[in-house]
């Protein structure tokens, strides 16, 4: 046993992404590409809308201060922000580079994800089978077997949300995730004493394991709620293939952590660290335990394919991956630590890939798998004509009436009116979601963030409703204005504008009016 090439006999077809004949595509190719081609077009027809404005401002500021760029939303600094990723400066100077807005790369983003969430797919279950066609059943069960309640919180990638959310950091981050388990498997797998060596170096070498880590310490970087779904999903996989633990393989996986922490640990922009009791982000996460049902329970048809992995195995990699990230969410449950309802996706990705190795499985079938085969057609039909078929059949030409995506306003006739950095009050939902991407500042973010502390925040928000409140005196209004050097008004229609304040322009779309005061 040596860090060296892992001999295997390539398996002509089983390939995700390569394999087969020359010049022939595998299944998982052609209806990989088509797949990227059709929900890239619906991503792209659908406005932005969302948390994309959180993300479109963190790439503003980095685009007006590479280096310290202020908080995503106040007038305030952005040290300690986990929105300063490393993917988050990539975009930053993309957009520094070419002159692009913080929409428009996120935008142009989505394409991206997707494509690496794709491959990522085709990777990690080419290391759990060689059957041809289970990677396509395994991207046709994700994205449509989860419930029967429409959801679009990011990291929820059924068909309907991906319109939404491929252009957030937590769609790239499960994209890498299953890289990073792919590489994983691929590892833990030459490590079995089973398994014949030969050269220095390769696949088992230490230059991968450090790889790896430094792909999950990448993740962790990125999108942290996510990493803890993969760093779990990691060491079920890698418990899945030891029967012993070598000194020489010990140490290689030391590494792998090692070099994960030192990414972490290493990154300027924020302290990873200090988000392991930060609790600002979980009452509002409360509700996708309270709806966990209704949005999973289609996933149901995968488990016996999963129970029958566990009995040929019970340390089979999807059947611990399925009960270390189950309990991973039972413990945000217990704990109060709601944001751990975010793990939902890698608690179903183990039936989902399940079943798809299952009916991947050549013909003829017993009839307990065309039982299964039945239910999960019925159950991906369900999930689409209850739920998903929005996603790609566009209003115009629905003879239904499925559920659509909802087509948020944009507020760059407004944004023209207001300089980089001045500050906003709102009352409208979509307003306040929106308007800090075009590069203005709310008075009271919406958004619990470490940068910021809670409490101010919320000082802030009181503020504001004092502010906004039907019976505020015009000398409350203008202390609110001083504090929080307030520029401008963004009203819905409702709101009467304030007697001090100047009407700029307005909105034919919405009624919205933006006006000017302070000055």
């Amino acid at each position: 046993m040596s860090g060296g090439l892992l001999v295997r006999r390539t398996v002509r077809g089983a390939t995700a992404l390569r394999g087969g004949r020359t010049g022939r595509p595998t299944p998982y190719q052609f209806f990989g590409a088509l797949f990227w081609l059709v929900m890239t077009l619906a991503y792209w027809r659908i406005p932005l809308c969302c948390d994309a404005g959180q993300h479109a401002a963190v790439v503003e500021r980095l685009k007006a201060d590479l280096l310290h760029p202020a908080h995503s939303m106040a007038d305030l600094p952005g040290a300690g922000s986990p929105y300063y990723g490393p993917y988050a400066v990539v975009q930053g100077v993309l957009a520094r580079l070419t002159g692009l807005s913080g929409w428009e790369v996120v935008k142009l983003a989505g394409p991206v994800h997707l494509l690496v969430l794709l491959t990522g797919i085709g990777r990690f279950v080419r290391t759990l089978t060689a059957r041809a066609w289970a990677p396509v059943l395994a991207v046709l069960f994700m994205t449509l077997l989860w419930g029967t309640a429409r959801i679009r919180w990011s990291g929820y990638l059924g068909l309907l949300p991906m319109t939404t959310n491929l252009g957030y950091p937590s769609a790239l981050a499960i994209g890498l995730t299953f890289w990073a388990w792919a590489w994983t498997g691929t590892r833990a797998r030459a490590d079995a004493p089973a398994v014949r060596f030969v050269g220095p170096s390769g696949l088992g070498g230490w230059w991968g394991y450090a790889g790896t880590g430094a792909l999950y310490g990448l993740i962790l970087l990125t999108h942290p709620v996510t990493a803890a779904s993969a760093l779990i999903g990691a060491v079920a996989i890698v418990a899945s293939r030891q029967r012993g633990w070598r000194r020489p393989v010990v140490a290689r996986w030391t590494l792998t952590v090692a070099v994960c922490a030192a990414v972490g640990v290493w990154w300027p922009y924020y302290d990873v660290l200090s988000l392991v009791g930060d609790t600002g982000m979980d009452a509002m996460h409360r509700q996708l335990y309270e709806g966990m049902l209704a949005n999973s329970w289609l996933a149901l048809p995968g488990l016996p394919a999963l129970w029958a992995r566990a009995r040929r195995s019970v340390r089979d990699p999807l059947v611990l991956m399925f009960l270390l990230e189950g309990l991973l969410v039972a413990y945000g449950w217990v704990s109060g630590h709601y944001t751990y309802a975010r793990a939902l996706w890698a608690v179903l990705v183990p039936p989902q890939f399940a079943l798809a190795v299952e009916l991947a499985a050549p013909r003829p079938w017993r009839w307990g798998r065309r039982v299964l085969g039945g239910a999960a057609a019925a159950g991906v039909c369900l999930g689409f004509v209850t739920v998903h078929a929005g996603a790609v059949v566009p209003r115009a030409i629905d003879p239904v009436g499925f559920p659509q995506a909802t087509r948020w306003p944009a507020y760059d006739w407004a944004a023209r009116h207001i300089g980089p950095g001045e500050v906003v009050i709102t009352d409208g939902y979509f307003a306040s979601h929106s308007i800090a991407g075009y590069g203005p500042n709310l008075a009271a973010p919406i958004w619990p963030d470490p940068a910021l502390d809670e409490g101010e925040r919320r000082r802030r928000a009181a503020d504001v409703r004092a502010y906004l409140a039907p019976g505020s005196t015009r000398a409350v209004r203008a202390a609110v204005v001083r504090r929080y050097h307030v520029r401008w008004l963004l009203l819905t229609r409702w709101h009467p504008v304030p007697e001090e304040a100047v009407v700029v322009a307005w909105s034919r779309r919405t009624g919205e009016v933006l006006a000017r005061v302070g000055g």
